[in-house]
């Protein structure tokens, strides 16, 4: 990291860390949409990044995008604790195993796909999310950097989540994970990868015991209320959603993208679907939810109405997006310990 960065991410810290009255007088008047209002420091956090004219990644060529995202990631991700990671490659795409502190053989493990559009992301983009997970859940994470678009489109992403969750199952004893106690998992585009993911592993009746869906891409070609008032101003963008569907979605109608119109098949796995009340992907997530539970499957739903998409990375600065992230670990845990039953 650059001195520049370093700086940056010392004026980011300081000022979400800063008394949330001393942020409500620093962010202005109070955004309220939705019967929402957002959360002083996220709403902050946005002002400066306008002030310092940040550009938005789908506004920049592919490397410098890809760039900025990470940067963007480390900055907000802090200093994780973790007890041990190991970098490999395995069934030809590059994963990251996080192993939480005090670890005994078997534990719980999540295969976790990061989001970005399905042009962005990696294993450092999510890294310390990552470690927070594995820390607090107690159990193994195994991170996979998927192939992304525009080298490799639709359904590239899908077919290598699918291989690397059934190479996790077919490795879970030399991972020191217990294949009774899996778990998938992703933010975003991610979250749309686990969620087929699981539709898969049903079908082919591999183990599974948990879903654990941020905010979830379901419908590509989504109309929905929120996609309209959340289209500008809160991180995630119409223009983003936009490039994104160009770049990897061919047919935004196919279920195996667009899986709030999957046929759901026998043997789901639970799932714990959280949603952000200011993310133009609120309301796909929340029906994906509905969908899950209108067919008599054990989901849980969960909206944090004062935060926006990607609140999921900020994990070292701020108070309300840790405290999610933290909140949503006891969920994985909670359903890994449920599995194990």
């Amino acid at each position: 990291m650059s001195i520049q960065q370093r700086l940056e991410t010392l004026a980011l810290t300081t000022t979400m860390a800063l008394p949330e009255r001393v942020q409500r007088l620093l962010a202005g008047k109070p955004v309220l949409i939705d019967g929402q209002t957002l959360a002083p420091e996220i709403q902050l956090m946005l002002r400066l990044q306008r002030l310092a004219r940040m550009p938005g990644a789908e506004t920049l060529p592919f490397p410098e995008a890809r760039t900025l995202v990470d940067t963007q990631a480390v900055m907000a991700g802090g200093s994780q604790p973790i007890g041990a990671v190991r970098d490999f490659e395995a069934a030809g795409i590059p994963m990251r195993l996080y192993t939480p502190t005090g670890a005994a053989d078997p534990t719980p493990m999540l295969v976790f796909f990061h989001g970005g559009g399905f042009m962005y992301g990696s294993l450092d983009s999510h890294d310390a999310s990552c470690r927070l997970l594995a820390e607090e859940a107690g159990a193994r994470v195994l991170s996979v950097d998927y192939r992304m678009a525009p080298e490799h489109v639709f359904p590239a992403g899908h077919e290598d989540a699918v291989t690397a969750y059934r190479w996790a199952v077919d490795n879970a004893a030399s991972l020191g994970a217990d294949p009774a106690r899996l778990a998938v998992g992703g933010d975003s585009a991610g979250g749309n990868l686990a969620a087929y993911v699981a539709l898969e592993a049903a079908r082919a009746d591999l183990p599974l015991a948990f879903q654990l869906l941020v905010y979830p891409i379901t419908d590509v070609a989504a109309t929905t209320r929120s996609r309209g008032l959340f289209a500008d101003g809160f991180y995630l963008t119409a223009d983003f959603i936009d490039l994104a569907n160009r770049t990897y979605a061919a047919d935004p109608a196919d279920p195996r993208i667009s899986v709030l119109h999957a046929d759901l098949p026998a043997g789901l796995a639970p799932a714990y679907v959280a949603t952000a009340g200011f993310d133009p992907l609120r309301d796909e997530g929340e029906a994906y939810s509905r969908k899950l539970a209108d067919a008599g499957l054990s989901v849980e739903l969960q909206r944090f109405p004062d935060l926006i998409h990607s609140f999921f990375n900020l994990v070292g600065v701020g108070r309300r997006s840790p405290a999610a992230v933290r909140e949503m670990a006891g969920k994985l845990r909670a359903g890994l310990a449920a599995g194990e039953r």
